[in-house]
């Protein structure tokens, strides 16, 4: 079973899809669609927004579009406003293609163990809702990761949790929860080159994919 949830401010629209093959969902394909919704729903890497046609167009339809030769500059505009506003943060800000990554190491966002956004950490994501706000013909998928440390079934509802408390928030502070998925990935993504248990792998990844004319 296959199911991608949109959600807007004021009502979530559910697209469901049977799969006939009999194969069990993998942990690392869960995700959680619109802001608060706390559903678990089955997906994989192409839900991210830049491969999800359906998505992109629920996107377009309430914040609209990027012209093709306009999504550059657009991405730019929104790299340099991000790298400015963490700088110092120890949030790492990695561009790829029209895409933008941001990094975000657990102990600096969460408690140990917890879904708990911390306080310090609030200054840094008012202002990355502020970017967002200004650029909004842009999706948001929120990944959360774990380390090998402890259960996996633990860690994966941990990365769950803490990805939507992100989500979240950032909906808050007024982002719009169509623009918005979460995703758990638990253990099953550590970062290329270390080891699994290494703390280096508790983080939350946002990634930033414009929606363009040519993919609604």
């Amino acid at each position: 079973m296959k199911k991608i949830l949109f959600a807007t401010a004021a009502s979530a629209l559910l697209v469901a899809g049977c799969a006939t093959d009999g194969t069990m969902q993998r942990p690392s394909d869960r995700v959680l669609i619109g802001a608060g919704s706390g559903a678990v729903v089955g997906a994989g890497l192409g839900t991210l927004a830049g491969g999800d046609d359906g998505r992109n167009a629920a996107i377009g339809a309430v914040v609209g579009a990027i012209a093709g030769g306009a999504v550059g500059g657009y991405m730019d505009r929104q790299e340099e406003r991000l790298r400015a506003q963490t700088a110092g943060t120890g949030i790492e800000v990695e561009r790829r293609g029209d895409q933008i990554y941001l990094n975000t190491p657990a102990d600096i966002t969460f408690a140990l163990s917890s879904a708990d956004i911390q306080s310090s950490f609030y200054p840094t994501l008012n202002d990355l809702a502020a970017t967002l706000r200004e650029f909004p013909s842009t999706a948001v998928d929120i990944v959360g990761h774990a380390s090998t440390d402890g259960p996996e079934q633990y860690n994966m509802d941990l990365s769950e949790r803490r990805a939507v408390a992100v989500q979240t928030y950032l909906n808050q502070q007024g982002v719009r929860p169509v623009r918005m998925a979460a995703y758990g990935r638990g253990e099953s993504q550590p970062i290329p080159g270390i080891p699994g248990e290494s703390p280096q792998n508790r983080r939350v990844e946002i990634v930033l994919t414009p929606i363009t004319e040519g993919n609604v």
